[in-house]
């Protein structure tokens, strides 16, 4: 078999190459294939020196390694046994090898082709079809194949006729795996998106003799899983925003390949608009629910930013300006993907809207943006959601003011459920307990009902009323924020149900945190936040990229009495209001709220 190289459906890399000539992208690339040549890898949260001689099924943190059995007897689930297999995992995707592709691509040095060869032969060596570890996750073999894929089209005309063979026969065998061992039972979800995208890719992209099959299936199961994931408001089902952007970009992938199809535009676009939105001004998104690390392409930098190149990509194939106002962004995806450049166009103005299928809200208003999640857990068993309904965040200017502490880890059982459990997260526990019941790292048991009971939008105020209630209890938590444009922000909590309640209150600073006095506190230069509750400065945790933690403040406020019970904050910035007692700071919220209900004409006022 044979295909020709670089493969006609990409752009041609010399292009790409005189794109980016001289760009801030040719540097971080040349950059991070240097670091690679000297056998220093970022892999998620780690900073690792591998060296030369790399261990394709060892965990090079935890230091364990597994054999070469039959993939489905590898036990990759126990830490004890196989350590974190998204370590192992990271490295095999082998994203690294298309980053020494692309530097080969824009400089032409040998050395970078020649280390590419020398780690994939290494690799087919270490890992024989459908043996070890590397073969016991169908995305994980997606990711590779396109990995590979970048490779052959990148460097396809500098191999000699072996390496081209054998590259072509190990993606013939990925396709056939890929075939026969979709996740359409477990993880039914980005892992099959991931997965079909690549089987199509590879059924699209070579004349291999299962061909025409594969692009058939891939299509129709991305096809499906795009009406199946994708909600009517441009969210992803799984309720993660980092997961929002890894499926769009699998989508935007799987659109190019597959000759850009009118009925996915609407989705498409309506993707991008939600993506724009929780990004906010900053254009960084806050990481609520599960983040674990992985991009589908070029996977340096910051997470929370990767979102700037897919809105970028989108903005080059739907024509939107309005999502590009950084043409810079352009580099690092779409120039490989679509092979284009466009100048920059002037950032919509954040507005204040509501999302009513995953229930995000934003409120906008001068430098204040704040984001909350009135949403409930995700389908089937939520395995990538957290017990954060009702949890906002909130950012001033380029401060972080009040964030979401993050993931850290999939498979540490303790460190998992403490960084997605209600306490990590800017909301309420009542009587000690989650919103949900963990039911191993990837499931929640009784999830609780949220919704939106109220909404509405002006120029001078905000007013959100949303609920959750308690599965397996009666209590129900109710929260109302008061957005009164552009500076203050009045939070209501009314607990109801258990004849008496202990309500925890949370708050997690981003910013240098001060204690200004009884249950009021500074977060950053000029925000404060007040409480009703007595409250104390305690120590938390945050984590900015999977296996990375480190010590962050947590503002705590406790009230114990008959229910219902009521605790309010007002976060505000500083000069705009007087320090209060809580008593009267509670009754200026609680007459504020009042007035907000009888203006809205009812307390519940769907969506």
């Amino acid at each position: 078999m044979s295909a020709p190289a670089p493969l006609a459906l990409l752009p041609d890399p010399r292009s790409v190459a005189s794109l980016l000539h001289g760009s801030d992208a040719e540097r971080r690339i040349m950059e991070a294939a240097a670091e690679i040549m000297e056998g220093r890898y970022r892999i998620l949260g780690f900073d690792l020196e591998l060296g030369r001689e790399l261990h394709w099924r060892r965990d090079p943190v935890h230091h364990k390694e597994t054999d070469l059995r039959y993939f489905r007897r590898i036990p990759y689930l126990d830490f004890s046994r196989a350590g974190d297999h998204k370590i192992i995992w990271e490295l095999n995707r082998h994203q690294h090898l298309t980053i020494l592709a692309q530097a080969y691509a824009l400089s032409g040095r040998e050395e970078f082709f020649e280390e590419i060869a020398r780690q994939w032969k290494s690799w087919v060596v270490e890992n024989p079809f459908q043996r070890g570890i590397n073969w016991a996750s169908a995305l994980e073999v997606a990711f590779r194949a396109l990995s590979w894929i970048w490779v052959y089209h990148l460097t396809g005309n500098r191999m000699d006729a072996a390496m081209r063979e054998g590259l072509l026969q190990q993606l013939y065998l990925h396709g056939c795996h890929l075939e026969y061992n979709l996740s359409v039972y477990f993880s039914p979800n980005t892992h099959l998106l991931g997965e079909a995208v690549a089987l199509h890719a590879l059924g699209v992209l070579f004349p291999f003799p299962r061909a025409a099959q594969w692009s058939r299936l891939g299509a129709r199961v991305v096809r499906e899983e795009l009406v199946k994931q994708v909600q009517n408001d441009g969210s992803h089902f799984e309720q993660s925003t980092y997961y929002h952007v890894y499926a769009l970009d699998f989508f935007l992938l799987h659109y190019l390949l597959s000759g850009k199809p009118d009925d996915f535009v609407p989705v498409l676009k309506s993707m991008a608009t939600y993506l724009q939105a929780v990004m906010g001004p900053e254009r960084s998104i806050p990481l609520i629910g599960d983040d674990d690390g992985g991009r589908l392409f070029f996977p340096r930098g910051r997470g929370e930013r990767y979102g700037r190149a897919t809105l970028a990509t989108c903005a080059v194939l739907f024509g939107r300006p309005e999502w590009l106002p950084d043409a810079k962004d352009l580099e690092e995806q779409a120039a490989w993907w679509v092979g284009e450049a466009k100048p920059a166009g002037s950032a919509a103005v954040p507005a204040s809207q509501v999302f009513p299928a995953s229930g995000t809200v934003i409120m906008a208003a001068g430098e204040l943006w704040i984001l909350i999640n009135a949403g409930g857990f995700g389908p089937f068993r939520a395995g990538h959601s957290h017990s954060h309904a009702l949890a906002l965040v909130a950012r001033l200017g380029g401060e972080e003011i009040l964030i979401d502490s993050g993931t850290f880890s999939y498979l540490d059982a303790q460190w998992r459920d403490r960084f997605r459990g209600s306490a990590a997260h800017n909301t309420v526990r009542v009587n000690g307990r989650n919103q949900a019941a963990p039911a191993g790292s990837f499931a929640w048991s009784g999830k609780p009902t949220v919704a939106i009971e109220a909404w509405r939008s002006s120029a001078e105020e905000d007013y959100l009323q949303a609920s959750c209630r308690y599965s397996g209890s009666d209590a129900v938590h109710r929260r109302r924020i008061l957005f009164q444009k552009p500076d203050a922000v009045f939070i209501l909590d009314e607990i109801t149900g258990p004849a008496d309640a202990k309500v925890e209150q949370f708050w997690h600073p981003g910013e240098e945190t001060v204690e200004l006095s009884a249950n009021t506190f500074r977060i950053g230069k000029q925000m404060v936040l007040a409480t009703t509750a007595e409250a104390r400065i305690e120590a938390g945790w945050r984590s900015r990229a999977y296996g990375q933690k480190e010590a962050s403040p947590v503002i705590a406020a406790v009230s114990e009495s008959a229910v219902p019970l009521h605790m309010g904050a007002v976060l505000y910035i500083s000069g705009n209001k007087s320090a209060q007692s809580p008593g009267m700071l509670l009754m200026e919220i609680l007459l504020k709220m009042g007035m907000q209900e009888a203006r809205s004409g009812l307390v519940k006022k769907p969506v």
